[in-house]
């Protein structure tokens, strides 16, 4: 067995490769607060223009992506909407309501997967004793819920509901990378139905660091201000942004690589003690080892082998095949994973 790690605990974990290196070194700055690093503008540009948006921002993180385009497209005291297993609500530490002053709303749905009738019986009422609702929040794909796509038929009904009701839909699109590429559908059309979208260059496309923000441009021009508030003015950040176009442009078709790997520690999981307890789309399993203590007990069995998940709530362990896992990575953590009983 090799000594070397699988590291599966994300697909944040990856490292650049060395014409990542070299296109970070060679980039050209400025000064971003100032609007002139032509790196970041043309990210900027190119995102947007995949996205289907007017404009776009670069900022340091998918969460501040997320929280900036709340802040911008609402007011304190909103009522805002999302699925209950949603990052905004889950992993963003409270930001919705430390930030932008918002109540949350947050919507139980099969599988992660919101609907307009789910949407519509959560809005709250036009009432002088009610929060007034203005932006549903959605996940594509669904990183609480393994990876899930969520429908564009829903999409769309969802944003017809919201719209009609003068309420904006904000898009948390940090792995909508895998999204484009498990259904071939463009991620204009993935994006066409809402008002803002964040996409995160991190999450597989093996960028160290970075997201971006799409929307129309008194949206973005709004984030912007609040991204100063919040120190996200990162001043000569075109070597971050150079590390973002070059992922682009050579790791995205490469996600395919990363759907069949997990798609294959799936299908060959065998083992009576374990189960995969969502239909695998994209690149994240999360498998339930439900005996007491469960998932401590499975991620020390899994690090015996030199693979690394991440607990993910009690008895359950994600695994994300990613950039730099391979085939004898997969078939390792395969073989450790059908190896577990024998430790129990």
């Amino acid at each position: 067995m090799s000594n070397s790690l699988v590291d599966m605990r994300s697909d944040t974990v990856t490292r650049p490769n060395e014409g990542m290196r070299q296109a970070m070194a060679s980039a050209e700055v400025g000064d971003d607060v100032f609007g002139d690093d032509p790196t970041v503008n043309r990210l900027q540009e190119k995102v947007a223009g995949l996205l289907g948006k007017e404009a776009a921002l670069f900022v340091p993180s998918g969460t501040m992506g997320n929280q900036l385009a709340l802040r911008a497209q609402t007011r304190h005291g909103d009522q805002i909407l999302l699925e209950d297993g949603a990052h905004i609500f889950r992993y963003e530490v409270g930001g919705p309501a430390a930030l932008s002053g918002l109540l949350t709303t947050c919507i139980p749905a099969p599988g992660g997967i919101l609907t307009a009738a789910l949407v519509e019986a959560a809005l709250n009422p036009d009432n002088v004793h009610c929060a007034p609702p203005s932006l549903v929040c959605v996940e594509n794909t669904h990183n609480g819920a393994g990876g899930r796509i969520l429908p564009l038929k829903n999409l769309r009904e969802i944003a017809e509901l919201t719209h009609g009701r003068g309420l904006r839909v904000h898009l948390d699109g940090a792995r909508l990378w895998h999204a484009h590429i498990a259904t071939g559908t463009s991620l204009a059309e993935l994006a066409a139905p809402v008002d803002s979208v964040s996409v995160c260059f991190s999450k597989g496309l093996g960028a160290p660091v970075g997201s971006v923000l799409a929307a129309d441009r008194d949206t973005i021009t709004r984030a912007h201000r609040f991204r100063k508030m919040l120190g996200g003015g990162m001043r000569q950040v075109g070597i971050l942004a150079a590390a973002c176009l070059y992922a682009l442009q050579h790791n995205l078709a490469r996600l395919a690589d990363d759907h069949t790997h997990a798609a294959r520690i799936a299908a060959e999981l065998d083992n009576a003690l374990l189960a995969v307890n969502h239909p695998v789309e994209t690149n994240i399993v999360i498998i339930d080892a439900p005996a007491p203590g469960g998932d401590v007990a499975l991620l020390a069995h899994l690090a015996q082998w030199g693979v690394l998940g991440v607990g993910f709530g009690p008895g359950r362990v994600r695994l994300i095949p990613n950039l730099d896992t391979d085939t004898a990575g997969v078939d390792r953590a395969i073989a450790a994973l059908n190896s577990y009983a024998g430790g129990r």
